[in-house]
């Protein structure tokens, strides 16, 4: 009987520490895509103005894998503007059916890992109080700033 639950115990501690000395990212470093979703108010997020995807992909450094994510500016003052909005239309200027929603941070940031079909393109619309600014071309992708403010201006939402 001892000897039995010397045994047992052996096998359960070798289990907990199989599960719990796997690598952070999963099994060959591939990662895994954990649910992460900005939101008003939340202060978690970092590196603003940078491309989130450039680590927030299957295999980066990143904690899940972003399907759309960026950072807004003030025009006015090119500091980050917290606790907005971005909205994904169908089609233009805020019309078509709304496709998704993300909302912006207190640092500035909107980031998901949730699924958005980009099919033909959707129109970002940036939300803040009454103001709403829109992107007059359609995005296939949500590596918002892999363009803005490297190529293109930022990303303005005041």
């Amino acid at each position: 009987m001892k000897r039995a639950m010397v045994i047992w115990c052996v096998v359960c501690t070798s289990l907990l520490m199989l599960t719990s000395c796997e690598k952070e990212g999963g099994e060959g470093g591939e990662g895994s895509n954990e649910a992460k979703l900005s939101s008003n108010g939340s202060s978690e997020s970092h590196n603003m103005g940078q491309n989130c995807m450039d680590c927030h992909q299957k295999g980066g450094g990143g904690e899940g894998w972003f399907t759309v994510a960026g950072t807004i500016y003030s025009e006015a003052n090119n500091s980050t503007v917290p606790n907005g909005l971005v909205e994904l239309y169908t089609g233009p200027n805020g019309t078509g059916s709304l496709a998704y929603t993300v909302e912006v941070d207190s640092r500035g940031n909107f980031y998901s890992t949730e699924k958005v079909n980009y099919g033909g393109g959707l129109y970002p619309v940036t939300v803040k109080g009454q103001s709403r600014r829109y992107m007059p071309d359609p995005v296939s992708n949500g590596q918002c700033n892999s363009c803005h403010g490297d190529s293109t201006h930022k990303i303005w939402g005041d």
